[in-house]
């Protein structure tokens, strides 16, 4: 492991001058007719907070502008809302103003119409040796993240670091973030369809006289593809991880799509509306402070670290999100990410 003491540079402006971060940041990674990841999260139906189009479009222009291919993405959820396959993932997004017409780019989700299309990607880590990606991130030449950064219930905070770790993960690659438990089947739902048999990659799952499926937790290796297939909800979502198992899990995600696009992606965090809760829910509380502004870097620790302390600048607190959510420690994800090599919490801010 590295740990890196260098400091990144991170740019803020208002949100009146987004296009300026763009130019400040001196992008030159995006080629003529190369494919661009839009990385971004439409919100699930009813959230109020989520990143609205209007918002991100001086970027979108931007990128437009360097005459490749860019396409907004991001994938599918693990439970069952307006965002757990990509027919209802796409009329969501739609809804929410995310359309071509109006915006001049596609919406492509990323891990495919149910979750499955997913590339498997070598880390050697602490908690896996291989992670799931959506293979439209990792097929895409280069990103841009687009994040709405906000409170959240399981690991203190969401910036850039949970928009790509979490929210690039196949939806079998969720559940393994998630949990460390293996799913159970409900019974009562259980349609004996056969489809979760059929995905099953250790054949741990067999139909009982045609009747229920039943896992063999001998044989189980908690992948996640069987509630990834399920489409009666009969195979139950382990929420059961730790807090800190979580979030380093999901950086190593991150790190999953990072490793092959180092110098390749570009972040940004939009400081405003900052709800207490992720924009999953289908509601969302009111802002934990008035808006900030936009942050820009090539670090996304050095980004989601300077967004946590314009958050308690702002607020006039030691530390927002342990007043939100007193369990949890949200350093740790910038930590373990620090000592993946994937950035530095040190930073230096420049104001645009």
């Amino acid at each position: 492991m590295t740990q890196l003491t260098k400091e990144s540079e991170v740019f803020f402006a208002r949100l009146n001058k987004t296009a300026k971060l763009f130019d400040a940041l001196k992008i030159g990674f995006i080629g003529e007719n190369s494919l661009v990841a839009l990385k971004i999260h439409f919100g699930e139906m009813g959230n109020k907070a989520y990143l609205k189009p209007d918002t991100v479009k001086p970027i979108i222009e931007k990128v437009k502008a360097l005459k490749c291919l860019p396409f907004l993405t991001d994938a599918n959820t693990l439970y069952k809302g307006t965002r757990g396959d990509a027919v209802n993932h796409t009329q969501t997004a739609f809804k929410h103003g995310y359309d071509i017409g109006s915006l001049g780019v596609p919406v492509i989700i990323a891990d495919g119409l149910t979750g499955k299309e997913s590339v498997q990607v070598k880390v050697d880590k602490k908690h896996f040796k291989e992670v799931k990606i959506a293979a439209a991130a990792v097929h895409a030449d280069s990103m841009i993240v687009l994040t709405h950064f906000k409170g959240h219930e399981l690991t203190g905070f969401g910036g850039s670091l949970k928009n790509i770790g979490m929210g690039l993960g196949c939806r079998a690659g969720k559940q393994t973030m998630h949990a460390d438990v293996q799913p159970q089947v409900n019974g009562e739902k259980c349609t004996a369809c056969g489809t979760c048999v059929k995905w099953c990659p250790t054949s741990a799952i067999t139909l009982m006289s045609g009747k229920k499926a039943k896992i063999d937790q001998k044989k189980c290796i908690g992948c996640g593809e069987c509630i990834a297939s399920c489409n009666f909800g009969a195979i139950a979502v382990s929420w059961a991880g730790s807090s800190d198992s979580v979030q380093e899990k999901m950086v190593e995600y991150f790190y999953g799509v990072w490793k092959d696009k180092k110098g390749k992606m570009a972040f940004f965090n939009f400081l405003m509306d900052i709800s207490p809760n992720c924009d999953c829910y289908a509601w969302n509380d009111k802002p934990v402070t008035p808006d900030i502004g936009v942050l820009a870097s090539y670090d996304a620790v050095a980004i989601d670290q300077a967004s946590v302390d314009m958050v308690n600048i702002a607020t006039g607190s030691k530390d927002k999100f342990r007043e939100i959510y007193p369990t949890i420690d949200w350093s740790v994800q910038l930590r373990y990410a620090e000592s993946l090599g994937i950035g530095t919490r040190k930073y230096k801010l420049t104001e645009i």
